[in-house]
């Protein structure tokens, strides 16, 4: 139960917001036209869409999740492994020449090559711990939504360690204690 101190913050904070609703709501009936900088903002990222949609792209420097991407070019550090920098619209040069491991890979540098978006990352990775590496591109076909198409066209761009990433249950439990079902 709220004491009478808490009780007076909180219904100082709801009048508060009810005062600021009004505000907003009174400015939108009113119709004062948004400050001049955020109009302008609105015009750049408009144009930027309508000409990437002329071209047939995604804008330029913008990654499927919304977020900036790195200089094209340039290699980005992940959990540890280096992945080359997705380049728009494709992978050739120097970021073609380094495959990346889909058996020990993280997601976040899965999400670098062709076709591979966050859920689909998530999936390849979650597989890949549940029944081990892939080994192969065959095994990598495994995963729900990877098929013999995306297979042949990431076939350049990957390649198979066979080896499995460590966890934690690959480590025997503190103090030695066996599992009960052990002979």
């Amino acid at each position: 139960m709220p004491t009478p101190a808490e009780r007076k913050a909180l219904l100082y904070l709801a009048g508060l917001l009810c005062v600021g609703a009004g505000v907003r709501a009174l400015g939108s009936v009113r119709g004062e036209p948004p400050p001049e900088a955020a109009r302008a903002a609105l015009a750049r990222q408009i144009d930027a869409v309508d000409s990437a949609r002329r071209a047939g792209r995604r804008p330029a420097g913008r990654m499927r999740g919304g977020g900036e991407r790195p200089a094209a070019g340039r290699r980005r550090k992940v959990d540890g492994v280096t992945a080359p920098t997705p380049v728009a619209g494709c992978c050739s040069g120097p970021e073609a020449s380094v495959p990346v491991d889909l058996d020990t890979a993280p997601a976040a540098v899965l999400e670098a090559l062709p076709r591979i978006g966050p859920a689909l990352a998530r999936r390849i990775v979650e597989d890949r711990e549940k029944r081990g590496p892939f080994g192969s591109l065959e095994g990598f076909q495994r995963v729900r939504g990877v098929g013999p198409a995306m297979a042949r066209a990431l076939a350049e761009r990957v390649t198979f360690s066979g080896a499995q990433r460590l966890t934690r249950a690959a480590f025997p439990p503190p103090g030695g204690a066996r599992d009960s079902g052990a002979p």
